[in-house]
């Protein structure tokens, strides 16, 4: 290889260097929570479609769903509903003390208490979705993993380690690629201990802050369905 070869290897060599360096994009994880604590005052409502890919590791089986997700605050509670599309009609319900999920196929309604593990239960259905940052780090010891775009969007990877034993036995670890500037979650991996099966969250067309009708988070029922309360 003559010189001129070399130099020219030499300066393709730094150049793609230099690009990957400044593609790489750090992450200030008290920065990002405070964006998160300021974007959770302001936030109000929000809606998006959504695709729950559950993995079976064993047998690498996936099970999807998808539908529109729903999200609002009001006063310090966030209420959420999910109505679930694909592969069956399903609607679920998150009313701050209760979740309830209705299968309009079977007509039956299941109905879980989470009176006495409120702010849990919200802290955790509601992850990047209106949860201020100041929030997210009682429940888990929280890293950021870098910054990555998102469909267009910013976002800041975040690590999170439950704190609490009954979250420990349910989530080894989640990981969210939220947008700071609105407190909205993009992505989602929630990582079973034992297992190693995945749940992947995916959110797109997010309407931000945009009134939402009421009648989402009431159950539809047709006639008078069968009542399962745990």
């Amino acid at each position: 290889m003559n010189l001129l070869r070399i130099r020219e290897s030499i300066s393709a060599l730094a150049l793609s260097m230099a690009c990957l360096a400044a593609g790489a994009q750090s992450c200030d994880l008290n920065k990002t929570l405070a964006q998160m604590d300021a974007a959770s005052a302001k936030f109000q409502s929000a809606q998006a479609d959504f695709t729950w890919d559950q993995l079976t590791a064993v047998v690498q089986e996936h099970d999807k769903q998808s539908g529109i997700v729903y999200f609002q605050k009001h006063g310090g509670t966030t209420i959420m509903a999910a109505d679930i599309q694909t592969p069956a009609a399903k609607q679920i319900v998150f009313d701050s003390n209760n979740v309830t999920m209705y299968t309009p196929a079977t007509n039956e309604e299941l109905i879980y208490s989470v009176a006495k593990n409120k702010e849990q239960a919200e802290g955790f259905l509601t992850l990047g979705f209106g949860g201020s940052g100041s929030d997210l780090k009682k429940t888990w010891d929280v890293t950021c993993a870098g910054m990555e775009t998102i469909a267009g969007t910013p976002t800041a990877k975040l690590v999170l380690i439950p704190k609490l034993d009954s979250v420990k036995a349910n989530f080894s670890k989640v990981t969210i690629w939220v947008d700071p500037v609105r407190d909205i979650s993009l992505k989602q991996i929630l990582e079973q201990p034992q297992s190693g099966d995945t749940r992947t969250n995916t959110f797109t067309n997010i309407k931000y802050n945009e009134p939402i009708s009421a009648s989402v988070f009431k159950i539809k029922t047709a006639g008078n369905p069968s009542i399962t309360r745990k």
